[in-house]
């Protein structure tokens, strides 16, 4: 009897040529970036007053923005996990569209929310707590951009995670509180970090809505992309430490990278 011939493995080797055209289309620019580098007054121009201001301002503003989105972002993963599977799509969804909709547009929303031509805006004015245009809309911005990619990394931990451990926690006489202190969270560490991790990158990073919502103004809202804009633009500080910023946030999104790598299942391989 005949045995039928075994299945190749692996791809079609033919597809190593779009595929290494896809890798020089993403790599190719960044080559060019680092190129651009003036390596000599590298360190100079990181530390000229307007870049250490943009980057003091960013990193600041980042911090500030991540610590609120795990305060809020980790308690909505949580209740969309473990939400009706219709709700949980629906809860979803919500979740994804700062991800796929335009910063601008982003900014634009927030102005309308928060501006003065808003019920809400016009109280915050009469507060004293106006928001549009200065640090604070910078840090309301980077929450509304970097926010969805905590809550969907957390999300996907925890849901995964699933039940068993909780309920048997239940069974044993563990509280709610205690069962979502020693039982949940932990299961979701990795996703925890890695959406920490990858929230703080997408705040330091964000410019669109931040340009609209919070203007560009040097030590109030002006952060290292919005520094980096306006330098190729012809005003601000000068290119090199444009480039300079601009290799020093490239070298962030990589560290970024690899410690998410590092803290998911099987990132050893």
């Amino acid at each position: 009897m005949r045995t039928a011939p075994p299945a190749p493995s692996g791809v079609p080797r033919l597809l190593a040529v779009p595929a290494a055209i896809a890798l020089l289309f993403l790599l190719l620019p960044l080559a060019a970036l680092v190129a651009r580098v003036e390596w000599p007054t590298l360190w100079q121009d990181i530390t000229t007053p307007a870049a250490v201001s943009a980057l003091t301002l960013s990193l600041v503003t980042a911090t500030i923005a991540t610590a609120v989105s795990i305060l809020i972002g980790i308690p909505l993963a949580i209740r969309i996990a473990r939400a009706r599977p219709a709700v949980a799509a629906v809860l979803r969804v919500l979740v994804t569209i700062p991800l796929v909709l335009p910063p601008l547009v982003g900014g634009v929303a927030l102005l309308f929310l928060y501006g003065g031509s808003s019920p809400l805006g016009t109280w915050l004015d009469e507060a004293g707590l106006a928001l549009p245009f200065t640090t604070a809309a910078v840090i309301v911005a980077q929450v509304f951009v970097a926010l969805p990619f905590l809550v969907i990394a957390v999300e996907g931990s925890v849901r995964t995670a699933g039940t068993d451990y909780e309920r048997t926690a239940a069974s044993l006489g563990a509280g709610r509180w205690t069962t979502l202190r020693r039982v949940t969270l932990p299961l979701a560490a990795d996703g925890i970090v890695a959406g920490v991790i990858l929230c703080f990158a997408r705040a330091v990073g964000e410019f669109g809505a931040t340009a609209l919502f919070a203007g560009n103004a040097p030590g109030v809202t002006q952060t290292m992309p919005l520094a980096i804009y306006t330098a190729f633009n012809g005003s601000g500080m000068g290119q090199g430490p444009a480039v300079a910023l601009a290799l020093l946030l490239l070298a962030t999104v990589l560290v970024v990278l690899l410690v998410v790598r590092a803290w998911r299942p099987g990132g050893a391989r």
